[in-house]
């Protein structure tokens, strides 16, 4: 979650439907939200069609997550390239995809430095709406992907997986072909490994506090790191609990906390960070909610310091909570990254350590968009000009 104040009720999003009155052909054009491909009472777009915009759209993203394991990123691979007749790519998205497919074969490569390779991958996406207006049409779509780690450690994670939202828009011609003109992520964050979309950023809030909110250390992001140790008795709190507790929810959202994702104002990645600590001990400081001495969070109120990420970082510095780490890679199990992807000097992404292999390297599991047991590595493949703030706890 960005910095901001929050609303405390979450959205509600009422879609009503307006009858057209005008008539094309003697067939009235009534734009219509519909759940799912069976719904057939669309003038324009019928069953068999929402099931086609749903194959390509599984292709399309299919052809991203492939461009990631090894040996798989070839162009004559494209599953998209398949498609014609009356649902295909448009000229422009043919372009736009070659483009996205290249960058990912350069993260690829990049993650091969790095010692990170997938040799297998998984997209499978489902429809969820489709509204139909006349000639275009848009389509809300849910991608679920698995890449499976290359030489995966005997006890470590096998595979790192996420699930993301986008709206796929389409237009058709005058002869009722459909061509996908555009994608659109729709999660806060663009933080999936096979998106290629700028992440959103924020800007620093004012504190209002007489003391100034202290400043986190930037850390380091060479390979290997220097020794620096967790030792897990010293706080007394529950690092398997925090762990635990984030292979649980990262994609089954608490119903005992509110859900910030899709709120347009950076999701729900700190909220969920803090969920995580508290079920590892972190205890309550209560009072005003934007004073970020205070960290509290609950069904019906949560401090800016327990759903922001900037105000997080103030106070787990200030409260001691929490000390700067020098590298990235020095990270261990409930340990929190944080991420600013322009340096401008607000964060705009928090994560926690779900797991550490025996070479060292820090996994991560986060909201928005919600992703389990993602290497640290593949962050700053992904990401080679965003600023890295990892903190002990």
């Amino acid at each position: 979650m960005k910095s901001r104040r929050l609303s405390r009720g979450r959205r509600r999003t009422a879609i009503v439907t307006a009858a057209a009155a005008s008539v094309v052909a003697g067939v009235a054009l009534v734009p219509n939200w519909s759940a799912g491909a069976a719904v057939t009472d669309d003038p324009t777009v019928d069953a068999a069609t929402k099931a086609t915009f749903q194959r390509l759209a599984d292709a399309v993203f299919t052809d991203r997550t492939q461009a990631l394991v090894d040996g798989t990123g070839k162009a004559d691979t494209r599953h998209a390239s398949g498609f014609s007749g009356s649902v295909r790519l448009s000229g422009g998205q043919t372009r736009q995809e070659k483009t996205a497919l290249d960058t990912l074969r350069d993260r690829r490569s990049k993650l091969a430095r790095l010692g990170e390779t997938y040799h297998a991958g998984s997209t499978k996406v489902t429809l969820d709406a489709t509204q139909v207006n006349g000639r275009r049409a848009k389509v809300a779509v849910t991608e679920t992907t698995t890449l499976a780690y290359d030489k995966a450690p005997a006890k470590g994670p096998k595979s790192t997986g996420f699930q993301a939202h986008h709206e796929l828009t389409f237009q058709a011609d005058r002869h009722g072909t459909w061509q996908l003109t555009g994608i659109r992520d729709t999660d806060d964050g663009y933080l999936a490994v096979n998106q290629v979309a700028k992440p959103a950023v924020t800007s620093v809030k004012a504190t209002g506090e007489d003391d100034g909110p202290p400043s986190a250390a930037r850390s380091a992001t060479t390979w290997p790191a220097p020794a620096n140790a967790k030792n897990f008795s010293a706080t007394g709190y529950d690092y398997k609990a925090m762990v635990a507790y984030a292979q649980k929810y990262w994609n089954n959202y608490n119903p005992a906390y509110p859900d910030f994702n899709g709120q347009g104002a950076g999701g729900d990645c700190t909220n969920f960070v803090s969920q995580a600590l508290k079920a590892g001990g972190w205890k309550h400081v209560p009072g005003y909610t934007n004073d970020f001495h205070k960290w509290f969070g609950n069904s019906d109120i949560q401090s800016d310091s327990f759903v922001g990420v900037n105000e997080f970082s103030w106070f787990a510095l200030s409260s001691k909570r929490a000390t700067s780490l020098a590298n990235v890679y020095q990270l261990d199990l409930g340990d929190v990254l944080q991420m600013d992807f322009n340096r401008d000097g607000s964060k705009d992404h928090s994560m926690i350590v779900t797991y550490r292999d025996r070479r060292g390297l820090p996994y991560v599991s986060y909201h928005s968009t919600n992703t389990y047991n993602r290497s640290v590595a593949s962050l700053v493949a992904s990401y080679p000009n965003a600023a890295f703030y990892a903190y002990r706890t």
